[in-house]
């Protein structure tokens, strides 16, 4: 069967682009081997922020590197086999780094982030889900307070464009969140923000309400895309699909599936880990994020979940067993009280740039064929803008965006 667009990927991204082709009479089905929202999208905070505006690769990270390498914690970590593919990528990385070019993505961060709580309630309008995105604040903890710059250059940047943040000491963050640790000496709070009751449940919602404007979910594992006289072929495990438009949107695998066709793309798997409390005995008002440890705290529908840390490794490469323990101990370090019985854990694999943005439009000299993926640390943030710009561009609409930041072909 030929239908007009088939998307490649059912998560929290690939199901904002087939929600909003739905909604613009477009006839669409979504390939994914797992139910939608069952990858990278399950997993994440649960931070719904238009102020996140700020690119992973700042000034001065060259000289954190080995201090992140080496602490035990691990926020950072590499894989012995994934070096020689990770210093070039690393270069890359580090190459963003300059204020002015920071600045630059920055804004183009901007485009995608700054609507993410409006369109996200008008995409769980009528679900009955509402309630999953709740509004919250952004607490960045800090342990030192000198730490707590709010000068800084990150902290500028949001300002600059429009938020409300405000430096708090050891008494007032206690006020907020009562359950923290008195370890905390000064928190920045980034007013303006939503968090998730439940990613995975946000995911599902959508599916629901995109399924009822007739768009036909399939659990196939895609194995490759051929260009075809006017259209493209889909090879799955378990079948082949035809279609005349095609949104890839499969977060890391998007590269492998891309490169029979000529197109060489520097995107990582940086994997995160989450570890959910089920009973926790513990409740957040907001997210916060240990700045010391990089890591996120969020209350959830299902419990309290710590999320965090960066591991670069193959796609397939096996978990890390001792991820759990760590991210339990911080999470006490960060909540004495936390009941720890019910610990689980979790990992995904973040599709990441070196440039912290996504690869967004019409491959060139590809007709047909649309890229959404490489969101880095953004998904959340980013899908539904990123789903109403792929829809404009498949139906022709015009954008009114400058969209060259978000061109597969930067890095060339």
């Amino acid at each position: 069967m030929n239908q007009s667009v088939t998307i490649l990927g059912a998560g929290i991204v690939g199901l904002c682009c087939a929600l909003s082709l739905a909604e613009r009479g477009q006839a669409v089905r979504v390939i994914d081997r797992n139910a939608p929202g069952r990858e990278t999208s399950f997993g994440n905070a649960g931070i719904i922020s238009p102020w996140s505006v700020v690119p992973q690769s700042m000034p001065g990270l060259w000289r954190q590197i080995p201090s992140l390498l080496a602490d035990k914690n691990k926020p950072l970590s590499v894989r012995l086999s994934h070096w020689p593919r990770m210093i070039p990528w690393g270069l890359r990385f580090l190459g963003q780094s300059r204020e002015h070019r920071v600045r630059e993505i920055a804004d183009a961060m901007e485009h995608l982030c700054l609507p993410t709580i409006d369109l996200y309630r008008r995409h769980l309008s009528g679900t009955g889900q509402e309630h999953l995105v709740q509004d919250s604040y952004y607490v960045h903890a800090f342990r030192e307070a000198a730490r707590a710059d709010i000068a800084g250059l990150g902290y500028r940047i949001r300002r600059e464009k429009g938020a409300d943040l405000e430096w708090i000491g050891a008494d007032e963050l206690q006020r907020l969140e009562p359950a923290l640790s008195n370890q905390f000496n000064a928190a920045i709070v980034i007013k303006g923000q939503a968090r998730a009751r439940s990613p995975g449940r946000i995911c599902e919602a959508i599916a629901d309400k995109a399924h009822r404007l007739g768009v036909r979910f399939i659990r196939d594992n895609v194995t490759a895309l051929v260009a075809n006289e006017g259209g493209w072929h889909i090879h799955g495990a378990t079948g082949t699909y035809v279609a005349s438009k095609v949104v890839v949107a499969m977060g890391v695998w998007s590269a492998g599936l891309l490169k029979p066709l000529g197109l060489c793309i520097p995107l990582e798997a940086e994997r995160g880990y989450h570890v959910d409390f089920a009973a926790p005995d513990v409740d957040l008002t907001h997210s916060i994020m240990d700045v010391d440890r990089k890591v996120v705290l969020s209350s959830m529908d299902d419990g309290l979940r710590i999320a965090g840390q960066a591991e670069f490794a193959a796609v397939d490469a096996p978990t890390d067993p001792r991820r759990q323990a760590i991210l339990t101990r911080q999470a006490v370090e960060a909540l004495p009280d936390l009941n720890t019985k019910t610990a689980r854990v979790w990992m995904g694999q973040r599709p990441s740039f070196p440039d912290s943005l996504p690869a967004l439009g019409e491959v060139a000299g590809q007709p047909g064929l649309f890229t959404c993926f490489g969101h880095s640390h953004y998904g959340l943030m980013m899908a539904p803008k990123s789903g109403e710009i792929v829809a404009d561009l498949v139906t022709g609409r015009p954008t009114n965006l400058d969209l060259s930041a978000y061109n597969l072909g930067r890095f060339n």
